[in-house]
């Protein structure tokens, strides 16, 4: 039997006016500990992992497709119906509200069900119907293969982005669709509950030839 690794915390996905969308995980159990990180795509398309340490970075983007890695303190807050993202150059506050009806439908299905991978192999092909894009399972980098539980799901109801110092823009849908992976957010800017189990079924070879640099 291959490598399993779970990662359980949360989500969040917005997209701002100026083109920039961001995907935070917010880790509280994970293989590496509880850690934040941020998978970044600018309006150009280009595709960047903040991450916290250098084994952090190197499992994500064997997982995921970037352009660049960049290790850099990651500060991820959630508290009281809001959320504070400091990353470097990113810097996130947000207001998170109300649960949405795909969330009610979602906390109807008990946990262990909703995160286990049979059940998530199940139902992929309807929930990428349900959630507008998202699936539940699907191949990874390095020969590995993704589960993607959610059993919350609350909105994003307005956010402050910066990029550099600088405003990146109103709050908007996230599109196009973020290009990390087989899976995305959903396109209306929100808060995941979430359990992603990652399995090794093949070879450990690179996702992307990725670069590292430090902030």
């Amino acid at each position: 039997m291959g490598r399993r690794w779970i990662f359980d915390g949360h989500i969040a996905g917005l997209g701002t006016s100026s083109g920039l969308r961001a995907v935070v995980g917010l880790w509280q159990q994970s293989p590496f500990g509880a850690f934040s990180d941020v998978m970044l795509q600018q309006p150009s398309g280009r595709r960047l992992l903040l991450a916290p340490t250098a084994e952090v970075a190197d499992f994500i983007s064997g997982t995921y497709a970037f352009d660049d890695v960049v290790l850099v303190g990651v500060s991820a807050r959630l508290e009281r119906g809001s959320l504070r993202v400091d990353a470097g150059p990113l810097a996130v506050s947000a207001s998170i509200g109300s649960r949405t009806l795909l969330g009610r439908t979602l906390r109807a299905v008990p946990r262990p069900l909703a995160v286990h991978p049979r059940w998530l192999g199940a139902v992929s092909p309807v929930a990428g119907l349900l959630s507008g894009g998202p699936r539940t399972a699907g191949t990874a980098g390095s020969g590995r293969r993704e589960y993607y539980g959610v059993s919350d799901l609350h909105n994003i109801t307005s956010a402050v982005v910066s990029w550099n110092g600088t405003d990146a823009g109103a709050l908007v849908p996230i599109r196009p669709a973020v290009t990390f992976g087989f899976s995305s957010v959903p396109p209306q800017p929100s808060l995941a509950r979430v359990r992603t189990t990652i399995l090794q079924t093949g070879g450990s070879g690179d996702n992307s030839p990725s670069r590292r640099s430090q902030e």
